[in-house]
């Protein structure tokens, strides 16, 4: 059972302060006093005049990138950001469990993206956050670290030729590459019911990946639930079976409990380096082509910025590459805003035609997501943090501040349509025609074979126990009245509806246009529908029911397919996982960049972030987004530097039956450990007296 005084030092803040509080954090002084400056971001805009290689943007995989192109002093290398660098909310970036409390979604931080308005969402505008910023969205996301399966990677690796080094081996090696893992603690591990197998992380990569220094006990109840109902454990999550349920790692650092995402792990620990130079608040208006570049074979020679809509325009000259890193939304926008793109768009906005590519902004994926809720009778990780707010210093994290959301599940489509899922798969097989010619948000027959392309892909990964839906458990609030609440949200992970974004100006400080098309086949409602009465089943199944007391969301009165596709259409979101829109695919099915992330059409211009996977993944993006950008890295290093690139030896992941970490097989309650779990009436009497605690200091 856990201790009043482990519960304490859970609660208090003993690492050290990372606030913001007076000038640029380039000046900053470590805990021993010592003053360090980080000279590779640049606050004065003095750039030089040309760069070997400049990328643009700044987030998850533009500073990964940076950090390894500049590790060859041979070669210099820009990164133009337009967001801010983040120092004046290094706080808020820095303690994890701000990204519930404290969030800068919503802020100047975030790029307050919204839909179209969808009709499949009862004609709502969708929000789209992403993170405007140094670190992009892994600076404000809510920091899983979940990787894709490999049945789906090597789905991905066969939609393109030379696909090979997209496949499991390969990109299961980059993520590893990226990836400092840190195991959690026996105490942690047991209370959770945490199963993990050390040999599928990476322990020498600069992303910290480990779990919670605080954890609540209906979190360990999560597996033995699942397994209740018939979504079985997962001893191994991170080593290619990435289904069934399990405790998802995060980017977190145990040294201080902090955020670990792409400018904290990859730019901030590097010592200066002449070579290479950050500059935000640079947002990228278009990309210029050489002169003499031939048709087909274009070459970009320059890159146009500005700090501000009315401010000049400044360019930067390139003498090697562009690397495009701006996201699913910011590649393909400034392609377009360069003339890159499909015709019809480009000539509607008065821009001349570089290079005809129908695809750009096409096959646009999203995971949407909604939740039941249900009133619970124990704390919360929201319940308290709002009775400590007032004694939580500012700027400081903490094991108890580390908690966040980690608790997850993938569930196929046999657990969530039973027998009937054979028929289900059939119709969505005969559908692929009819859907085509119907759904597709282009006239161009590229796109159209992209779309079939990526449907057929899609259809095949329901013959495999790859998750459909993703069943998280919330225990961090919601925007009920009160944060007594547990909320069981459930997430499409492979949808079968593709929309597209475009620009209609020529303006970069304008949005484009954002048409995920949600919905659009009928098959997404009823894959969403069903994981949501599984996240019903789940929350009255023991153990985790005997936490709760009553549903709140959406309520008794929902109970027909028709009242959950009524509810779900005036209630679901984004799971914040755009993704396909410069997709990697031959040129014939609307792809955009080939197995080397080169855009068709160039010579020296590549696309290296979520924008170019052909598919959705039942995963969490940011970490097959530091895979890419690792792998991406090495591509283009072994292009200039004359190496062969490296291929990873075959690795075949372990199955549940091959960990030395076995679960829980019984639902009595212990842990897998033995060691019996914190009766949640224990916990919660312990944390009155920490609250009672909290009121004398």
């Amino acid at each position: 059972m856990r201790s009043l005084s482990l519960l304490l030092a859970a609660l208090s803040l003993s690492s050290p302060s990372f606030g913001f509080t007076g000038s640029h954090r380039d000046i900053y002084h470590d805990r021993n006093g010592h003053d360090l400056r980080r000279r590779n971001i640049v606050y004065d805009g003095q750039i030089a005049n040309t760069y070997d290689f400049v990328i643009v943007g700044g987030g998850t995989a533009g500073l990964a990138l940076a950090s390894r192109l500049s590790e060859d002093s041979n070669h210099t290398v820009l990164v133009l950001e337009a967001g801010d660098t983040g120092d004046a909310v290094a706080s808020s970036i820095d303690i994890p469990g701000n990204a519930y409390y404290s969030s800068l979604l919503g802020s100047s931080y975030d790029w307050g993206y919204q839909t179209v308005q969808q009709p499949s969402a009862a004609n709502r505008a969708i929000s789209w956050p992403r993170g405007k910023v140094l670190g992009g969205s892994s600076a404000v996301n809510g920091l899983y670290a979940v990787r894709p399966s490999k049945v789906e990677v090597d789905a991905w690796a066969a939609m393109v030729d030379g696909g090979d080094k997209w496949d499991w081996n390969s990109l299961f090696a980059t993520m590893k590459q990226s990836e400092n893992f840190t195991a959690p603690s026996a105490q942690i591990q047991a209370e959770g019911n945490i199963m993990y197998d050390p040999s599928s992380h990476g322990t020498a990569g600069p992303v910290h990946v480990s779990y919670p220094g605080y954890i609540l006990p209906v979190v360990g109840n999560w597996t033995t639930t699942l397994s209740d109902i018939g979504v079985p454990f997962s001893a191994d999550a991170n080593g290619g079976d990435g289904w069934g349920g399990f405790i998802a790692t995060s980017t977190i650092n145990q040294a201080n409990w902090t955020r670990s995402y792409s400018r904290s792990a990859y730019i901030d620990p590097l010592p200066p380096r002449a070579n290479l130079a950050i500059l935000a608040n640079a947002t990228v208006t278009r990309l210029i082509f050489a002169s003499n570049s031939t048709q087909g074979n274009l070459t970009v020679s320059s890159v146009e910025f500005a700090s501000t809509r009315s401010a000049q325009r400044q360019t930067v000259n390139v003498t090697k590459e562009v690397i495009l890193a701006g996201g699913a939304i910011g590649s393909p926008q400034v392609l377009m805003l360069s003339g890159v793109g499909p015709k019809d768009v480009l000539e509607a906005v008065n821009i001349p035609v570089n290079v005809e590519l129908p695809g750009v902004g096409q096959h646009l994926q999203d995971h949407i997501s909604t939740q039941v809720t249900f009133q619970t009778s124990e704390d919360t990780a929201a319940s308290i943090h709002q009775a400590n707010s007032t004694t939580l210093p500012n700027g400081q994290s903490s094991p108890f501040l580390s908690f966040i959301n980690s608790a997850t599940a993938y569930a196929n489509i046999s657990a969530l349509l039973g027998d009937y899922y054979t028929t289900f798969q059939a119709n969505i097989a005969s559908a692929l025609e009819t859907s085509a010619s119907t759904l597709v948000p282009s006239q161009y027959p590229e796109v159209a074979e992209g779309y079939k392309a990526i449907y057929n892909t899609t259809a095949s990964l329901l013959n495999t126990p790859i998750g459909q839906i993703e069943i998280l458990l919330s225990l961090t609030g919601t925007s009920q009245s009160t944060n007594k609440v547990i909320a069981i949200q459930a997430a499409l992970q492979h949808p079968f509806s593709q929309g597209r974004l475009y620009i209609n100006s020529t303006d970069a400080f304008d949005h484009p246009v954002i048409d995920p098309a949600y919905v659009s086949h009928s098959a997404d409602i009823v894959m969403l529908r069903e994981g949501l009465k599984l996240a019903r089943k789940l929350g009255g199944t023991a153990p985790l029911s005997s936490a709760v007391i009553n549903e709140i969301s959406p309520g008794s009165a929902v109970q027909s397919d028709d009242d959950w596709d009524a509810w779900a259409a005036q209630n679901f979101g984004t799971e914040f996982h755009p993704s396909c829109s410069c997709a990697m695919l031959p040129q014939s099915q609307g792809g955009v960049v080939d197995a080397n992330l080169k855009v068709y059409g160039t010579a020296n211009l590549r696309v290296a972030d979520a924008s170019v996977f052909p598919i959705q993944f039942a995963a969490h993006l940011q970490m097959p987004v530091y895979g890419l950008a690792e792998q991406a890295a090495n591509i283009i290093r072994a292009e200039y530097n004359g190496v062969v690139l490296a291929q990873p030896s075959s690795v075949t992941p372990p199955t549940a039956t091959s960990t030395g970490i076995r679960p829980s097989s019984t639902s009595s309650g212990n842990s897998k450990s033995g060691a019996p779990r914190t009766p949640l009436s224990t916990a919660a009497a312990a944390l009155v007296a920490v609250a009672a605690i909290f009121a004398l200091l």
